[in-house]
């Protein structure tokens, strides 16, 4: 699929993007259980409009705006070991392979550099090869795999290399 994308903008989220992130998490999700053979729905699928504004006022939740729409989203959460745990990224299907995806993980990077992270996490089904691709694609490795939600998941990790402050006097090598 092709498409003609003039500009994709990607922003944080307020609380009137509510209902249609709600929408763009219902599809993508519906879109990921179908790619990785799911038989019983994951958590994204049973949250409520309450959960997603409850997250946009103590995460940070990110949309992707194509043309004035918004077509994709993820939340993220800085934890205390300057870690973060990335969830809910979704594009809709519509616009699958059409950079929406990497300009939201674009923005998340240089975001978190400027942050000091020095990593990101974030679970997805091991058997959905597209998306752990896509992972691969955006440096992301796997850690670990589990099945604690009945599917087999695998833990994945990004090193980050956080931007380092240099003194006025401070000499590159």
């Amino acid at each position: 699929m092709q498409l003609e994308i003039n500009q994709i903008t990607i922003r944080k989220a307020i609380l009137e993007d509510v209902p249609t992130i709600f929408y763009v998490i219902q599809e993508s999700f519906k879109k990921y259980c179908e790619n990785s053979g799911l038989e019983e729905p994951p958590d994204a699928l049973r949250e409520t409009v309450d959960d997603i504004r409850k997250d946009i006022l103590t995460k940070q939740v990110l949309v992707a705006v194509l043309d004035g729409k918004i077509v994709g989203t993820l939340r993220y959460q800085i934890l205390a070991d300057q870690t973060v745990y990335l969830t809910r990224f979704g594009v809709l299907p519509s616009f699958h392979r059409a950079g929406i995806g990497q300009s939201l993980m674009n923005e998340v990077d240089d975001q978190l550099i400027k942050a000091g992270v020095n990593r990101i996490f974030l679970y997805t089904a091991a058997k959905n090869k597209d998306l752990v691709r896509f992972y691969y694609g955006r440096g992301f490795y796997v850690e670990s795999t589990n099945t604690d939600r009945g599917y087999l998941r695998a833990l994945m990790v990004k090193e980050l290399k956080a931007k380092q402050n240099l003194t006025p006097n401070a000499q590159i090598l």
